[in-house]
């Protein structure tokens, strides 16, 4: 297991890049949290690492996108589950984990069966922190841009943890 504080949006991308560039064909990627967590930041960082054709969005209403390879490596499938009621409905999408890196959101619980191995990556996110830490240390009103007004929308720290399950990530830093 291992905690990764990502204090900017910066930083989510920057661990999947470095990520993206760990993974290979056959992996499996489940990200949890909450809404405007992070999860489709974190995939397009993990997009980067592993040289896709962008842009990753979410695929929320598509339910699944797939970004072939510009390096000749696996392909990005990325799959918003949340609209999906059980595991037979994303069956129905006929996924390429074998071939692919698949990275799935909101997908706990719904692909323990779709492979051996997979990392889980739980994501944090105290709506709220980074604007009351600037009001207290700047005693300045609150701010009223965009950002602070939507808070989906503000730059805030997030805790990312990740879990290794199966023998891929046996003995890995990302071991449970």
């Amino acid at each position: 297991m291992m905690r990764i504080d990502a204090p900017t949006t910066d930083d989510m991308e920057a661990f999947g890049r470095e990520l993206g560039a760990e993974l290979r064909a056959g992996d499996l990627v489940v990200l949890t949290g909450p809404l405007g967590a992070g999860k489709t930041t974190l995939t397009r960082g993990i997009g980067a690492g592993l040289g896709v054709r962008g842009p990753v969005q979410s695929p929320t209403f598509v339910l699944a996108r797939t970004h072939p390879s510009l390096v000749g490596g696996a392909p990005l499938v990325h799959v918003d589950a949340y609209r999906l009621g059980d595991a037979t409905l994303l069956d129905d999408l006929d996924l390429d984990f074998e071939h692919s890196v698949v990275v799935v959101e909101w997908g706990a619980g719904l692909v323990d069966d779709a492979s051996d191995s997979w990392l889980e990556i739980v994501i944090e996110r105290p709506t709220g922190a980074s604007r009351a830490t600037d009001a207290a240390s700047t005693n300045a009103p609150e701010q009223t841009d965009a950002a602070a007004s939507d808070p989906l929308d503000a730059d805030e720290p997030r805790v990312l943890t990740v879990h290794g399950y199966g023998p891929r990530w046996t003995g890995s830093r990302y071991a449970a």
